[in-house]
């Protein structure tokens, strides 16, 4: 009698060679990168209908069906891959979010998934070390007796900075949760944030109105100079400043704030300060870039994303607090059914995050991360940063070109002379061609074409490809 189990080994091989290959065509640049068919056009080539009705994706269908999927996808591991903050995985820590959706251990209370836990407490303790901060125990007994870091891993960036955004206000203004915004908090976020944290700052009840925008100076970094003004002009407003969000780095050109001027700020003001490193954290690893973060010790909670420049697979991002004591407060609920009195061998997480049910999201971390080591992973950071650094001084080199600045991190931003509608109609031009995948973004009050250097097989050579074929679209245009 065949169970639902039969021939799993079969089909996991199917799967492991089509990955296999997809891997190979990809960095081999067999395949564009990037190749949009219409989405209607793609559910009729992958039968999704028949198949979601009558069953059946096992052996030659699960072929079929992922060859198709795999034509139809975008190849991060392709050296014409520039666009965004994702990485192209480390095929071993996929193999981890594989090992996770199998054995189906959520990240939540410890007796779901003791490795899990063990694996994910490791992964933010090593976080917590190289920020400067004190790890936790690892015997849950003692954590609440000892001041030390603490840290949870979440769904990605904007979750992490909401979970962040929520420790401070539970941590600045304890009556919150219970008696709502008395309508006096703001929030200061750096003019190049990311859009999360404007959403965090609706959806915590502060609203957007009241999430400013922090002064800045010419290439767009926090102006620590003018903190006091903004401050003294706040206090005399009546509002007061629950938290102050530094960049390491920011999102559009890739640069970092003043992070120690910042916190001696916020210390000497009593203020919340967070740090979206996210993109940025990755410089910790590196003896060259780790002066961009100098003073990142001294905030009161960080996010770092692990899918962007640590290999990982999405998504994976933690959320980090130099007391763990305020992350543990966060979040003010019960459920009896699973937090209650317990012989307890480790950490139930629960409490830490938004999610009930999560990922394993250590397990991909820790995988990806083993497979290469730490120099080498520190190695890749570094050798994409010294790429974007290449990039930029070639586009600086060219009068055709316009660099917006000289990047402190692996992403780089330039345009061609003319409004921001040609530097989209070019970026759509190139898409079109398929074998260059960039993205663009607004800075300086202009829009820029962006390149993000992720991929490890991306070298200067496919730049000036890539900019002699913009420059032939442009000659094309009227």
């Amino acid at each position: 009698m065949s169970t639902p189990y039969a021939g799993f080994t079969e089909d996991a091989n199917i799967v492991v060679r089509e990955l296999t290959r997809f891997l190979e065509q990809s960095r081999s640049r067999a395949y564009p990168a990037i190749h949009q068919k219409p989405l209607g056009d793609i559910v009729d080539a992958l039968k999704l209908e028949d198949l979601l009705s009558q069953g059946g994706l096992a052996g030659e269908t699960l072929e079929h069906f992922l060859k198709t999927y795999l034509i139809n996808t975008t190849r991060l591991h392709h050296p014409g891959y520039l666009a965004h903050q994702v990485t192209a995985p480390h095929p071993t820590g996929a193999l981890g979010s594989l090992i996770d959706g199998f054995s189906n251990n959520p990240g939540t209370i410890y007796e779901m998934g003791p490795a899990a836990t063990a694996i994910e407490i490791f992964m933010t303790n090593w976080m917590l070390k190289r920020i400067g901060w004190t790890p936790a125990p690892y015997d849950s007994a003692q954590s609440a007796a000892q001041e030390h870091g603490g840290g949870v891993l979440t769904h990605g960036g904007s979750l992490a900075n909401l979970t962040a955004l929520l420790a401070a206000r539970s941590h600045m203004v304890p009556d919150f949760w219970k008696k709502g915004n008395p309508g006096n908090l703001v929030l200061l976020v750096p003019e190049q944030s990311h859009y999360s944290l404007k959403r965090s700052a609706a959806i915590l009840g502060y609203g957007e109105d009241n999430c400013l925008a922090l002064p800045a100076d010419k290439e767009g970094r926090v102006d620590a100079e003018r903190l006091p003004e903004i401050h003294d002009q706040l206090s005399a407003e009546g509002k007061k400043v629950v938290t102050l969000v530094a960049n390491a780095c920011g999102t559009a050109a890739g640069l970092y704030d003043p992070l120690e001027e910042i916190a001696r700020f916020c210390r000497d003001k009593g203020i919340w300060l967070h740090v979206d490193a996210a993109h940025g954290g990755g410089a910790l690893l590196c003896e060259e870039l780790r002066p961009l973060t100098r003073g990142i010790h001294l905030a009161d909670s960080v996010i770092w994303d692990a899918h962007k420049m640590l290999r990982t697979p999405a998504v994976c991002a933690a959320v980090l607090v130099r007391d763990h004591r305020t992350l543990d407060r966060a979040f003010m609920q019960d459920a009896s059914y699973l937090i209650h009195e317990k012989d307890q061998p480790g950490y139930d997480l629960l409490h830490r995050h938004v999610e009930c049910t999560k990922a394993a999201l250590g397990l991909r971390f820790f995988m990806a991360f083993a497979a290469m080591g730490e120099k080498a992973m520190a190695d890749y950071i570094l050798d994409r940063v010294r790429l974007a650094q290449d990039a930029a001084r070639l586009i600086a080199e060219d009068a055709a070109l316009e660099l917006a600045v000289m990047p402190e991190t692996n992403i780089v931003c330039f345009r061609l002379p003319g409004d921001d509608e040609l530097q989209l109609t070019l970026r759509k031009r190139l898409l079109e061609r398929g074998d260059y995948y960039i993205s663009s973004t607004m800075y300086k009050g202009k829009r820029w074409l962006r390149l993000v250097f992720m991929t490890p097989e991306t070298t200067l050579e496919d730049v000036r490809n890539m900019l002699e074929t913009i420059k032939a679209l442009r000659a094309e245009l009227p």
